[in-house]
């Protein structure tokens, strides 16, 4: 049986048609991941307790305003200014592309923004010369990247503005515990983990530019991590 010009010219246009409506679902979802919203998983235990490994989480895109570092995070483009750009608050956790390769993806949370004097002693943050008060709060299951788990001290630490969260000291002594005075520069932020002797954090590297920012962390959605869940 042949095809008639009129029944191929038919199917050639569903064709087209499905083709089309294809990319502007893809357009459609790649403008939502830019403008609202985008999950991350989290692979380590830099952010325990606050955040687990496995836990997927969702950045929004929007409270920080928008540049190249909002794009999907395989995209990776040269900074540019933000738009609509707002500076984040002490205490937010925030998704962001490491300085140091910006095709990465980390979570932490802020402790510094610019302008501010950050310094460290015996584990304890200070800000602007006033140390942040700090609650032992009993013990917790730390996790490691292994899969193994390992009590740790539990604390409350409050930040200027009474932000309050938890976070974790392994060890009593360790050597990211001190850090001089340091001034946070203009456009940048100072960010740490909660799991304060194992964040790979500003304390080792310095700072984030604010141009870096993704989003902020809003809500956990599920955990992946099989292995606390015996899988």
């Amino acid at each position: 049986m042949s095809t008639t010009p009129q029944s191929a010219k038919s199917s050639g246009t569903g064709w087209a048609k499905s083709i089309f409506d294809i990319i502007v679902i893809v357009l459609v979802v790649m403008a939502a991941k830019t403008a609202i919203a985008e999950p991350f998983y989290v692979p380590s235990g830099s952010m325990e307790p606050t955040l687990l490994i496995g836990d997927e989480l969702l950045a929004t895109k929007f409270p920080y305003g928008y540049g190249t570092a909002s794009l999907p995070s395989f995209i990776v483009l040269p900074n540019t200014q933000r738009l609509f750009g707002a500076l984040p608050q002490r205490g937010d956790i925030v998704v962001f592309r490491w300085p140091g390769d910006r095709s990465q993806v980390w979570v932490k949370r802020i402790i510094g923004l610019p302008g501010d004097r950050i310094a460290l002693r015996d584990g304890v943050v200070s800000i602007n010369g006033t140390p942040v008060e700090v609650k032992p709060d009993g013990t917790g299951d730390l996790e490691s990247e292994d899969g193994s788990l390992s009590q740790a001290a539990r604390f409350i630490e409050t930040l200027p503005g009474q932000r309050r969260h938890l976070m974790y000291k392994l060890m009593p002594h360790n050597m990211l515990d001190n850090m001089a005075e340091t001034v946070v520069p203009p456009d940048h932020l100072f960010v740490m983990g909660d799991n304060r002797d194992n964040s790979d954090d500003g304390r080792r590297w310095g700072y984030v530019p604010e141009a870096n920012l993704v989003g902020k962390a809003t809500r956990i959605w599920f955990n992946w991590d099989l292995r606390r869940s015996g899988g």
